[in-house]
């Protein structure tokens, strides 16, 4: 097993970038089924499932908090992994699902559902962190002031190549034709909506509105959530072939990712800057997307938005990545709005995560 020591976690980082690279000739071996399980000390079996890839939506920075402390505190290493490397994106991650070059993406449900809608991609949403869907159309209240749907017609909106059929799903939810407003391509800096070259930027409620707010101006925020797109984002995505497979896999998975988040949620919010930074210069040394240097006060407003949209009601009573039924049916309706017609054993397999929790009630009290 790997390290549990910051050296170990070190060279795990380090090695990301030839890990995803060799990927493709190591993958063959392990989507099918987990590694045997090893003796241990006292002659009893633990498991050992080798080396698996997990595609992140974004960058790594405070959206993948959980994951840091997962590393940091050896979790993925207890839970019978050798090496757990997580791929910078952005990137929904859907592609790289189907061609096993991953195991396990951290998409959206909207990516996901699409694929699964148009393509008969045979992908399962197991889990989810972001309870909330955390898209935005970010405006400046003197500028565009977007404060609802009929707001946005006839005007420009900023859109990510990558995010363009989230943008057409919120326009088809509000009864919105494409041709009323101009879409604007652009990339992930918000920018243009700082200068006035877009009235409107779609972006996430935890990371460009934040940006835009602290360099001084008065934002206003269209929240894909309470505008017909409560769905679920950050969803564990797996294909249908690793789930058959492999459940003992993604419930070790899954178990370890529940403790790493946990630690979100009881450790000082300095300490997680400080644990984020980190890994996001780790992450920049060898090569991964990025774009500047993190801003510590931007980090810490970002972990507190999003935790927001990981912990509700519904989180503190099942637990975190949870997806209740009444969760599913929100989420399908909004997809349907987009003409994505799906049943939810479609898109969903909560199975896994309810054994999880069902297993381990202690798991559920993931807060202070």
């Amino acid at each position: 097993m790997a390290s549990h020591s910051n050296l170990g976690r070190r060279s795990r980082l380090a090695a990301g970038a030839a890990a995803f690279a060799a990927s493709a000739l190591v993958l063959a071996g392990c989507a099918s089924g987990g590694g045997e399980p090893a003796a241990s000390g006292d002659g009893t079996e633990e498991a050992s499932y080798g080396d698996i890839s997990v595609q992140y939506s974004w960058i790594k920075n405070e959206e993948f908090a959980g994951e840091f402390y997962a590393y940091e505190n050896g979790y993925y290493d207890e839970a019978g992994f050798g090496e757990v490397t997580g791929i910078a994106g952005p990137d929904t991650g859907v592609a790289k699902l189907l061609s096993g070059t991953v195991q396990f993406a951290l998409s959206d449900a909207a990516s996901v559902g699409a694929a699964v809608a148009e393509q008969d991609a045979p992908l399962k949403i197991v889990g989810a962190t972001f309870q909330k869907n955390p898209f935005t159309i970010l405006s400046l209240a003197d500028g565009g002031d977007i404060a609802t749907p009929e707001d946005l017609i006839g005007k420009k909106i900023g859109v990510q190549d990558s995010n363009a059929s989230v943008f057409a799903a919120l326009l088809a939810a509000n009864g919105i034709d494409e041709s009323e407003v101009e879409i604007v391509p652009v990339d992930f800096d918000p920018t243009p909506l700082m200068n006035g070259d877009v009235d409107g930027f779609m972006a996430y409620l935890t990371n460009e509105a934040i940006t835009v707010e602290m360099a001084g101006y008065e934002v206003t925020n269209l929240a894909y959530a309470e505008n017909g797109l409560p769905y679920v984002a950050e969803t564990f995505t797996v294909t249908d072939q690793y789930l058959a497979e492999n459940r003992d896999l993604i419930k070790a998975f899954l178990t370890a990712e529940i403790k790493g988040w946990t630690h979100t949620f009881t450790e000082p919010v300095d300490d997680t800057v400080t644990l984020v930074t980190d890994y996001y210069n780790e992450s920049a040394a060898a090569g991964d997307l990025t774009f500047g240097d993190l801003d510590p006060a931007k980090v810490a407003a970002g972990i507190e938005a999003q935790a927001l949209l990981i912990s509700t009601e519904e989180t503190e009573a099942n637990g975190l990545f949870t997806i209740s039924d009444e969760l599913q049916e929100q989420t399908l309706a909004s997809l349907a709005t987009s003409g994505w017609e799906l049943e939810a054993d479609q898109l969903f397999d909560t199975s896994i995560i309810d054994e999880i929790y069902s297993e381990n009630p202690d798991l559920l009290d993931y807060l202070p």
